[in-house]
């Protein structure tokens, strides 16, 4: 990335032209398996009138030598977001952010990039690179828990890697899940046909499931592990904080469990709550996206084994989206 370049402002649409599943999977492989560094994200609070507000920042940053930056150079970059929860009454997303993109040998600014969307992309494809290791080979049935904005992302990221053929929607509200069923079907899940539905009755779609992905803002359990049949694989993007969870204690006991980072085990609803209550032992894990991607923690074990990955997002994953956006760019 080195040599003097214009700054770079990227929209959502550019990076929607930029990024294919596929192709994106593979670089946070890259990323994952190389030596990026990664520190703790800084948090900060703000006092505001309508809710205390929230700063973010999510540094990382690569060198020359490691495999994600060896087609491009060394790279650095931060994640800024501000989270206003009174944004609501004005019409606007509480979540705001951009990701900021530089040369990582000479410092000079190469982009700025759309960070909601970044982060849509990054962390649909982060599921779907455990997947790539935990999810069976031959799984057909998608169940999508959530109809947010991340639920088609994650639904066509799934579908990158594994044969999804089926695809049922559940949501707390019931219109929002039609209409993005309705959606997706319209505007077409991967290459080849994939049958898209939304359910009332989520308990009988998940027994029928390969593939559960959960994306949700859920304080309480949704998916029950009593529910998920041999072979299944589970996929929890929501419950970012201890008070929020999408599986019960019973999905973590019949699963091999694995996380995105050593930081799920504290920072997670679903497994940090059943840590702290004493029932699932941080021990239990199997291992996180570095050892799936260098190698040195195993995949799926059997064709039986029920699978479960928890993720709360890493910022060595931003980075690997950003420069690979810049990548597609030319």
């Amino acid at each position: 990335m080195s040599g003097a370049s214009p700054l770079a402002v990227l929209s959502a649409e550019d990076v929607d032209r930029a990024l294919t599943f596929t192709s994106l999977v593979d670089a946070l492989h890259d990323a994952f398996a190389g030596d990026l560094v990664a520190p703790v994200r800084h948090h900060h609070g703000i006092p505001r009138p309508d809710g205390d507000a929230t700063l973010l920042l999510m540094p990382a940053w690569s060198g020359g030598g490691d495999a994600a930056a060896s087609a491009d150079g060394a790279a650095l970059g931060v994640k800024i977001v501000a989270v206003f929860p009174g944004n609501g009454a004005r019409g606007l997303a509480s979540v705001q952010g951009v990701y900021y993109l530089a040369d990582g040998a000479t410092g000079v600014p190469r982009a700025v990039i759309d960070g909601a969307r970044l982060t849509l992309w990054r962390t649909a494809c982060a599921s779907a690179l455990a997947a790539r290791r935990l999810a069976r080979e031959d799984a057909r049935r998608m169940v999508m828990v959530g109809a947010g904005a991340l639920a088609p992302f994650l639904v066509r990221a799934h579908a990158s890697q594994r044969p999804i053929d089926h695809v049922t929607i559940w949501n707390r509200d019931p219109a929002k899940a039609e209409a993005l069923a309705a959606r997706l079907a319209a505007e077409g899940v991967a290459d080849r046909s994939v049958e898209v539905v939304a359910t009332a009755d989520l308990e009988s779609a998940v027994r029928e499931a390969d593939l559960v992905s959960c994306a949700t803002l859920s304080r309480e359990p949704i998916v029950r592990g009593e529910w998920l049949k041999a072979g299944a694989h589970l996929d929890l993007v929501g419950a970012f904080n201890l008070s929020m969870r999408e599986a019960d204690d019973a999905a973590l006991a019949r699963a091999a469990v694995y996380v995105d980072t050593p930081a799920a085990l504290d920072e997670g609803g679903d497994v940090a709550v059943a840590i702290r209550a004493g029932a699932f032992a941080r021990e239990a894990v199997r291992g996180d996206l570095f050892g799936l991607c260098r190698g040195t923690s195993a995949g799926r074990g059997s064709a039986r084994e029920i699978t479960l990955f928890k993720s709360v997002g890493a910022a060595i994953e931003d980075l690997a989206a950003a420069m690979a956006v810049m990548r597609a760019r030319g």
